[in-house]
This record gives C-alpha cells, sequence and structure tokens, in this order.
C-alpha cells in the first residue's frame, strides 16, 4: 500500500526544486496534490507530470506573503478534494546575503513575509480543519540557516530561525489534539533559490562562504522530498515537534 493513499496534500513553491520534488513523490505515493505556486504556468506543468503518471493533482497560483491568496489556496484544496491533510511549508526566497548594517526594510519584510508569516498563515488556515478531526500533519522547510548564524543575510537567518520556533510552538500545543508539526532543514540543494538573488552583498557573501571549503556536498531536490514523505506518512507518527538536518553531515563540523 502506498504511504499517503487518500490524503490530501496542499505543497507550496511547488513550481520547482524542493517543492517540485515533494509533490511529485507525495502524488506517486498515492496523494491528491495541490501544486501551489507563485508561477502557475510552472506548476501546471508539474501537475501534467503528475498526471501523465497516473497520479492526482491541481494547479494553484497563490503568493504566500498576501493573506488572501493564503486562504483561497486552502479554500480551493477543500473545493477539489474535500479536506486537507498534509501542509508543506516549502516556498521561501533569500535575502541577497545583507548584514543587518545594509539590509532595508524593504527587504526584511519581504523576506520575513515570505519564509516566516506565509507558513504561520498556511498553518493558521488548517489548523481548525485538522482539530475537527484530529489529525493532521505540517512539514516546514526550513535551513540549516535556521540553525546557524551564517549560512546566509540577516533577514533569511532571522526568518528560517523563526519558522523553527513555529514548528516547536506549533507541534507541542497541538500535539493532544492529533496534529503532528515538523522542520526539515536542509543544506545546500541544487535548487532555483539562488534566482531571488539579485544583487549578493559582497561583505555578506564573504562571510557566508567562510566556511565552503569544509562543505561534503550539495544535496538533491529528490533528497528532501524523502524526508518530507517519512515526516507526512504515519511512518514518523511518533515524530512532532522537531527538526530534521539534511545537509551531509556539514553541521555536524
Amino acid at each position: 500500500m502506498r504511504k499517503l493513499s487518500g490524503k490530501v496534500a496542499v505543497v507550496t513553491g511547488a513550481a520547482s526544486g524542493m517543492g517540485k520534488s515533494i509533490a511529485k513523490l507525495f502524488a506517486a505515493e498515492g496523494s491528491n496534490v495541490i501544486v501551489s505556486d507563485i508561477n502557475l504556468d510552472d506548476a501546471a506543468k508539474v501537475v501534467h507530470e503528475i498526471t501523465e503518471k497516473g497520479g492526482c493533482a491541481i494547479a494553484h497560483s497563490a503568493n504566500v506573503a498576501v493573506e488572501q491568496d493564503v486562504d483561497r489556496l486552502i479554500e480551493d484544496a477543500i473545493k477539489h478534494f474535500g479536506t486537507v491533510d498534509i501542509l508543506i511549508n516549502n516556498a521561501g526566497i533569500m535575502d541577497n546575503f545583507e548584514p543587518v548594517e545594509d539590509v532595508s526594510d524593504e527587504l526584511w519584510d519581504k523576506v520575513l513575509a515570505v519564509n516566516t508569516t506565509g507558513c504561520m498563515r498556511t498553518i493558521r488556515k488548517v489548523i481548525p480543519i485538522f482539530t475537527e478531526k484530529k489529525a493532521g500533519v505540517i512539514v516546514n522547510i526550513a535551513s540549516v540557516g535556521g540553525l546557524a548564524g551564517s549560512r546566509a543575510g540577516v533577514a533569511y537567518t532571522a526568518s528560517k530561525h523563526a519558522l523553527i520556533g513555529i514548528t516547536k510552538n506549533v507541534g507541542f500545543q497541538y500535539a493532544k489534539l492529533g496534529i503532528r508539526c515538523n522542520a526539515v532543514a536542509p543544506g545546500g540543494v541544487n535548487t532555483n533559490i539562488g534566482t531571488s538573488l539579485t544583487n549578493p552583498n559582497s561583505f555578506g557573501a564573504e562571510n557566508v562562504m567562510a566556511g565552503s571549503g569544509i562543505g561534503i556536498r550539495l544535496g538533491e531536490p529528490e533528497e528532501v522530498a524523502k524526508i518530507a514523505l517519512f515526516l507526512a506518512s504515519d511512518e514518523s507518527s511518533f515524530v512532532n515537534g522537531t527538526v530534521i538536518t539534511a545537509d551531509a553531515g556539514n553541521l555536524a563540523y
């Protein structure tokens, strides 16, 4: 039996990279998938790949930084599939490695809106659904930047630390209601998140790259997707409110 048979999963930032791999893997494991992304055309291409292989998915355009988009996303999932069982918060952007002395309020607000506030809002929207049926799983795609001090600029670092805090808070507070909330903290992964870097700050980039010489290897999106599948499935029924680091061991140095 497939691991997610009959489940309904919402995956944000699912048009490329880790989100795309998660959406495809979840569909292969029997889940109905809402492929959500700000880029609807690319989300539709992912849906086409899924349906070509016999899976079930719909594309949905959403900017997770916009509350109305988040509301419509979850409402669309319910409209098409009747419920939501799994929420994968994957959408995220970088911050040009801006150190605190250079970061603008505009960039700070933008990064926090996508990486942190958007995740809070999607969680807030699904919690009533989960509490009503006493079941539900949330997986937040965080980052080693949420566990260390200089894997990015100050805004990205703060946003991912906050997301890990949200993960622990939600995981504990709703555990007795049958809801689990965990996070994955990937290291460097071959994705297109670098496209959100428009003009990297040289001082910040130098500090971010200071430890690059000890890097073991980059990960692949499919490797992170397998961890998300474990956390979303009943195989991780005793895992809650915690973070799984996926970086080939770099953070262990």
